[in-house]
C-alpha cells in the first residue's frame, strides 16, 4: 500500500485516510493510484461493509496537486477504464462510502466527496469549485454528480464562480448530510457506518445501486431495474427473515432494535 494514504478496520468499517497533511492532502498520481486499489479492496473484502474516506491533518482534501502537475507530472485523462485523476470517482462500488470532511474539500477534494453516498462535515469545513481559478477542469464527474445532488441551478452558480461554501449553506442545500462539531466528523462518519452495518446488506445494497444506476436507463428500464435488484434481495432470504422478526415484535413503533 502507498505511504500516501492509510487503510485500518474498525468492527465491519474500512477508514482510507489520504496521508498528505503537507499538502493539504492533494492528490498526485501514486496517491490516485492507491486509492483505486483501496476500494476495489475494500468492494471485494466480505469482512468490510462500509467504508469512510477521510484526510488526515484536519484536511479532507485540497484537490489534485497543481505542484505534481506542474513539475511535469502527467495523469491520464481519458473517457474509458477505471482511472480518474482523483482516483475512485469512477469506480461503482457495491457498497457505502461515506465522507468524513474536516477543512478544506475543494476543487477535486470536491468531486471525491461527491462520489461518496454520504457526506459528514466539520462545522469549520470548506466547499468549492476552486480550480476554477487555475484553469483546472472538473474531471472526476464534479459537472454530472453536483447537478444531480443540488440541482442545476445552484450546481451552474458553484461551478462558474469557484466560490466557497461553508458547512451550514452545504447543509441548507443538501450537499453534505449532516454537520458536527469541528473534530467530530470522523466519529460520526464512523457511527453511522455502524448503523449502516448492522442493517440487513442485501436490500441495502441493491436499493442503492438501483438510485446509482437509474440515470443512465430510460423510466420503463429503470422500473425494470428496481424490480430486478429487489427480487435479488427477496431470493437472498433476507425478506421473508426480516417479516419474521417483525412479526415476532421486532421494529414496531419505528424502532430499529
Amino acid at each position: 500500500m502507498s505511504h500516501t494514504i492509510s487503510v485500518r478496520t474498525v468492527d465491519r468499517v474500512t477508514i482510507i485516510t489520504i496521508e498528505r497533511p503537507d499538502r493539504r492532502n492533494a492528490v498526485d498520481l501514486p496517491t490516485a493510484q492507491a486509492l483505486i486499489a483501496a476500494f476495489k479492496g475494500f468492494d471485494q473484502d466480505d469482512r468490510a461493509d462500509v467504508a469512510i474516506l477521510t484526510g488526515a491533518g484536519g484536511s479532507f482534501c485540497a484537490g489534485a496537486d497543481l505542484q505534481a502537475l506542474a513539475a511535469g507530472e502527467a495523469k491520464p485523462v481519458e473517457p474509458d477504464g477505471d482511472f480518474a485523476p482523483m482516483g475512485p470517482t469512477r469506480l461503482r462500488l457495491s457498497k457505502p462510502v461515506i465522507a468524513a470532511i474536516e477543512g478544506p474539500a475543494v476543487a477535486g477534494g470536491m468531486e471525491l466527496a461527491l462520489w461518496c453516498d454520504l457526506r459528514v462535515t466539520g462545522r469549520s469545513a470548506i466547499m468549492g469549485v476552486f480550480n476554477r481559478r487555475f484553469g483546472v477542469p472538473l474531471v472526476d464527474l464534479g459537472t454530472i454528480r453536483l447537478p444531480r445532488l443540488i440541482g442545476e441551478g445552484r450546481a451552474m452558480e458553484l461551478i462558474l464562480t469557484g466560490r466557497p461554501v461553508g458547512a451550514e449553506e452545504a447543509f441548507a442545500i443538501g450537499l453534505v448530510t449532516k454537520v458536527v462539531k469541528d473534530g467530530a466528523a470522523l466519529d460520526t462518519a464512523l457511527e453511522i457506518a455502524r448503523s449502516l452495518c448492522a442493517f440487513p446488506q442485501s436490500a441495502m445494497r441493491n436499493d442503492r445501486l438501483s438510485v446509482l444506476e437509474h440515470y443512465e436507463l430510460t423510466e420503463a428500464d429503470a422500473i425494470a431495474n428496481e424490480i430486478k435488484r429487489g427480487r435479488v434481495t427477496i431470493a437472498s432470504g433476507e425478506t421473508i427473515a426480516g417479516s419474521t422478526r417483525f412479526s415476532g415484535g421486532a421494529g414496531r413503533h419505528g424502532s430499529f432494535d
